[in-house]
Formats: C-alpha cells, sequence, structure tokens
C-alpha cells in the first residue's frame, strides 16, 4: 500500500523520541542499581515507591498526552499559533496539579502505604524514598509540557540532549548521596529520591533555555505568556481527561501488583523490581514507536488522510519488532549477566532468570497493542481508549489477585499478566481501528 511516511522518515521522528524515553526510563534503573548493592529492603522498597510515584505523576503526563494530541492535531492543520495557546494553559494547569498532589502525597502516603504494605521495613524505606520524590513533581510536570510540545510538532530531536543530560545528573546525584561521596551524608533510599528530583530540575532549565534560544516561538505563539482562559482549558479538558484517568488506573494497578508480589516477601519483591528495570528498555523502545505512531495518525487525520493511517500503524509495528525482538533476544541468552547488571545479591540473580524468560515472551503481543491502542488516543477519541482500558484492567487486576494471592504462585508466573492486558487491549484496540467510526473524530 502506498504510504505517507517512508520508514526512513517514521525513525526520524522515532528514534529521539526513543532516546528521550530510554534515558528517562534511566532515572529508575540508575535508583534500582544503586539501590540493588544497598541490600534487599531498600531494593524491594524503591518498587513500591517508585511505582506510587509513578501513578501520581501520570495523572499530570496523562494531561500532557491530551495536549499532544491537540498540539498535533494543529501541527497537521498548519494552525501553528494556537499551539501556544495549548502549551501555556498546559503550564498553568498542571503547576496547579503539583501543588496539590505535593501536599496530599505528603499527608496521604503514610496512612495509604501502613494499611497495605505487610512489611514494616519496605513502607519505612518506602516513605523516606516518597517524602523527598515528590518534590520532583513540580519540575516533571512542567517538562511533560515541553515533551508534548515536541512530540505534537515532530521535533523530537531535541529530546535526546535533553534526556542525556537528565541521566548524567541523577547518575552523579545518585552515586553522591546515596554512599556519601565528597563530603555528603549517606543518604541510601532517600538520597536516591533527592538525586532523581533535582534531575528532573535539571531537565526542566534545559528545555527552558533551549526552547527560548533555538525554536522559532512566535511561530508557535510560545514568544510570550497567555491570558489563562477557562474555555481554552475546558477544550483541553475534553481530550485530556481521560488520559489522565486512564494513566492514573494503569500505574495504580501496577501498584496493586507490586503490592500482591510485596505479600509474597521481600525477595520476591526485590526480583520484581529487578524485572521491572530490565523491562523498562524494551518498553520504552516499544512505546517510541507507539508515541509517534499516534502523533502522526493525528498529523494525518488533521490533514484529511484519513487513507494512510492503517499502513502508517503496520510499519510502526514492523519496525519497532525490529528493535525489541532483538534486544530481549539478548535478555534470553545472558539472563544472569543481565540481571547482574542490576544488583550483585547471588539469590536474586539466580531466581530472577525465570521471571526474566517470562518478560522476554511478553513482547511479541506488546508490541502491536501498545502501538494500535496509542492509535486510538491518536485519533482524538480518548474515552473510546479509556474506556477499552479500563475493561482491560479490570481483567488484568483480577487475573493477577487469583494467580498472586489466591495461589500464591512463584514469582515467575505473576508476570504473565502481562501477556493477560496487552491480549485484551490489542483484541479491543485492533476491533476500533477497523470498525470505529474514528474518522468523523472532531477536537
Amino acid at each position: 500500500m502506498k504510504t505517507v511516511y517512508s520508514n526512513k522518515d517514521i525513525w526520524k521522528i522515532a528514534y529521539p523520541c526513543l532516546i528521550s524515553l530510554v534515558m528517562e526510563q534511566l532515572i529508575g534503573m540508575t535508583d534500582t542499581a544503586f539501590l540493588g548493592r544497598v541490600g534487599e529492603v531498600e531494593l524491594g522498597a524503591s518498587a513500591i515507591a517508585g511505582v506510587y510515584y509513578l501513578a501520581i505523576f501520570m495523572v499530570g503526563f496523562g494531561f500532557s498526552i491530551g495536549a499532544q494530541i491537540i498540539i498535533a492535531r494543529r501541527n497537521g492543520e498548519r494552525n501553528y499559533k494556537d499551539i501556544g495557546n495549548v502549551f501555556y494553559h498546559g503550564i498553568y494547569f498542571l503547576f496547579a496539579l503539583a501543588v496539590v498532589m505535593f501536599f496530599a502525597s505528603h499527608w496521604l502516603s503514610p496512612l495509604l502505604l501502613k494499611k497495605v504494605v505487610s512489611s514494616e521495613h519496605i513502607y519505612e524505606a518506602a516513605i523516606s524514598y516518597i517524602d523527598w520524590r515528590v518534590y520532583g513533581f513540580f519540575f516533571s510536570f512542567a517538562a511533560a509540557m515541553f515533551r508534548a510540545f515536541y512530540i505534537g510538532t515532530t521535533q523530537t530531536k531535541t529530546l535526546t540532549l535533553n534526556s542525556i543530560i537528565m541521566v548524567l545528573s541523577n547518575v552523579l546525584f545518585n552515586y553522591v548521596l546515596i554512599f556519601g561521596k565528597f563530603g555528603f551524608p549517606a543518604l541510601g533510599i532517600a538520597g536516591a529520591a533527592i538525586g532523581s528530583s533535582l534531575a528532573e530540575l535539571v531537565s526542566l532549565i534545559f528545555f527552558i533555555v533551549y526552547t527560548s534560544r533555538k525554536i522559532d516561538c512566535s511561530k508557535y505563539g510560545i514568544n510570550r505568556f497567555v491570558h489563562f482562559k477557562g474555555r481554552v482549558l475546558q477544550n483541553i479538558f475534553k481530550i485530556s481527561l481521560w488520559t489522565m484517568i486512564q494513566n492514573f488506573f494503569s500505574l495504580s494497578t501496577w501498584f496493586l501488583f507490586f503490592l500482591f508480589v510485596e505479600h509474597l516477601g521481600e525477595r520476591s519483591l526485590a526480583i520484581t523490581n529487578v524485572i521491572r528495570s530490565l523491562s523498562g528498555f524494551p518498553f520504552m523502545i516499544m512505546m517510541a514507536f507507539a508515541s509517534t505512531c499516534g502523533s502522526l495518525v493525528s498529523n494525518l487525520i488533521g490533514a484529511g488522510k484519513h487513507d494512510y493511517v492503517h499502513v502508517t500503524i503496520w510499519q510502526h509495528i514492523r519496525l519497532a519488532y525490529v528493535f525489541v525482538l532483538s534486544l530481549v533476544l539478548v535478555y534470553a541468552l545472558f539472563p544472569q549477566f543481565i540481571i547482574s547488571i542490576f544488583t550483585d545479591i547471588p539469590e536474586i540473580i539466580v531466581d530472577g532468570v525465570p521471571s526474566l524468560w517470562v518478560l522476554c515472551t511478553i513482547y511479541l503481543i506488546s508490541v502491536p497493542a501498545n502501538i494500535y491502542f496509542q492509535s486510538v488516543s491518536g485519533t482524538g477519541n480518548t474515552q473510546k481508549a479509556f474506556l477499552l482500558e479500563m475493561v482491560t484492567l479490570v481483567i488484568y487486576v483480577a487475573y493477577s489477585y487469583f494467580i498472586i494471592v489466591y495461589l500464591k504462585l512463584d514469582v515467575a508466573y505473576c508476570w504473565t499478566n502481562e501477556h493477560v492486558y496487552a491480549l485484551f487491549i490489542l483484541l479491543f484496540s485492533y476491533y476500533y481501528m477497523r470498525n470505529g467510526n474514528w474518522r468523523d473524530t472532531k477536537i
């Protein structure tokens, strides 16, 4: 079939996005790699606390995804000036949200985690992490809007440099603060949280400086602040509300998964955290192509080229398979070496191999599942995407509870819940893109 975008065109957009996402994932991986050399409790607690933080962060990130869809549509329509209006209203809202989430987390986190975490050691370490990590909301939420701007306008090269700077900052801060180097006290898991928050501050500063100096701000209407208008924010919310709720519930169910595993024991939780970190690389490669596909689908619809949507989706699936399956093959062939990157605890290295092998098989289904699902959001019908995922998450949680809490199976079997999630989201999303009335969706 005839295509609008060549594989080279897609790669030019996806590659910087891929580097950006991988580098962002390295923030959590850096924490895991350092804490894996502190102890099992810290390693396990960082899984609970890290996913807990991500669940809250994804509310703001979900808003930025909705804004990104609108920015991409305006970019396809060549209505560039309106992009700045969307961008600044996103910044205003996300700053207010960061304030609310910051104080709510400080007040509610101890009460919530006390009720759901069985190990007192895990609980204390998790709270120590969260108390400092929540400062990152102010920086990461604002940076999410810059990311939405660059992806929506297909100027993704900037994300590469930003991400490299952020990760290098995180490695430096983590090394200094976790282990107490250069005269600083050894803060352990709290040092990991402080280091990650400071790295996000560095990332935001870079975005502000780079955008003001390298981007034609006048073209996109971001050369000056805009006055707040409730109508503009309301229009963004029509798209973003569903992605906000969807992302929160998506990460919340993953948080439940870690809570279920925590009841299997501290070692099972530590193994799960290592596997979570290892899943980051192939997952981010997959999501780079999925995010690119969603943005290009929105651009195609904005340009009136509806007939090219399906072939563009399949282009992204083929390209993603090449990179993702190559990486998971390395995981499968050298499992103990790969796990040892994140911990030097012998028992975790050996016991984690079966879980890693299960992880490798997930991506056979996850690649097309996530690309089709992001395409549903790219059509602008985020309410439909929300409903599709809610049904899938109910199935996911029920399956997770059954095999972990009820059957108490080995941690390797627990990871089969990802197969269940990917299978159902693929079936639902594929059916909608083939038969849904998405061509007439207006945003």
